[in-house]
């Protein structure tokens, strides 16, 4: 339990005296890591392999706090939940933002079933993305913030996060409920750290969310998003350093 309790003293919170796994407490959690933990490839650009044990990643963003991509966040917040009484199933997701094919699938997810519903749980996307959990429920919109998110339901696509961007629903992402085991996200993190194709291996791709949006470092350009308006700066070699530390890391 001691493990427990330092993972809610790094995400801003203090661990209840009685846990009660319902959505109130779901969404406590999302909103804290989101906030706390950054999204960042800093490992694969410096070519230090990734691990998803949970021991490691407890060590990498709970001890040591840094942060990290999707499959080691959102492995390590669905252990969270798992201990915390949540019912956790992951999926793997195919992130369909910006796509004009249909992509592999190189995204992890997390269903959680709490005392009073399921929803779908995400703590490792850098982009703009929910905040809080998304109930799994087919056509509901539910708005956070400035945005609005939906799911819907296709044939082959599965389940398709929606998101509302200037008054039109786009695909944000998709999965199909076949449960993954932490095996299975061995080969798409490799894609990540190693393609020639892959996003993550040519610049910073820093961001944490905050009460009013985010913040972000893609290489040199750091942008600051704060409902709905956007600042973006081209810093110097000079200014990194402190870039870096603004999402709790170090050059």
């Amino acid at each position: 339990m001691e493990k427990i309790k330092k993972y809610f003293q790094r995400i801003g919170l203090e661990m209840p005296e009685y846990i009660v796994p319902d959505s109130k407490l779901l969404m406590e959690l999302q909103f804290a890591h989101c906030t706390t933990v950054p999204y960042e490839n800093l490992d694969i650009l410096r070519g230090i392999p990734l691990s998803l044990e949970i021991d490691d990643l407890y060590e990498k963003v709970v001890n040591q706090g840094k942060g990290g991509f999707c499959f080691e966040l959102n492995g390590l917040f669905a252990w969270l939940l798992e201990q915390l009484g949540y019912k956790v199933t992951e999926y793997a997701a195919r992130y369909l933002r910006g796509e004009s094919s249909i992509p592999m699938r190189r995204h992890r997810v997390m269903k959680a079933e709490a005392t009073d519903g399921v929803w779908l749980c995400d703590v490792g996307i850098g982009e703009v993305c929910p905040r809080y959990p998304v109930r799994l429920e087919e056509g509901l919109e539910q708005p956070q913030f400035d945005e609005c998110y939906r799911l819907d339901k296709d044939p082959f696509l599965g389940w398709v996060l929606m998101d509302k961007h200037h008054g039109q629903w786009r695909q944000f992402y998709s999965f199909t409920e076949e449960p993954q085991l932490p095996v299975d996200y061995i080969a798409p993190t490799f894609y990540c750290e190693k393609h020639p194709d892959s996003p993550f291996i040519h610049q910073e791709m820093f961001s944490m969310k905050t009460a009013h949006g985010r913040f972000t470092l893609d290489g040199h350009l750091y942008k600051e998003f704060v409902d709905g308006q956007v600042t973006a700066k081209e810093l110097s070699d000079e200014e990194m350093p402190e870039a870096y530390r603004r999402f709790g890391l170090e050059m």
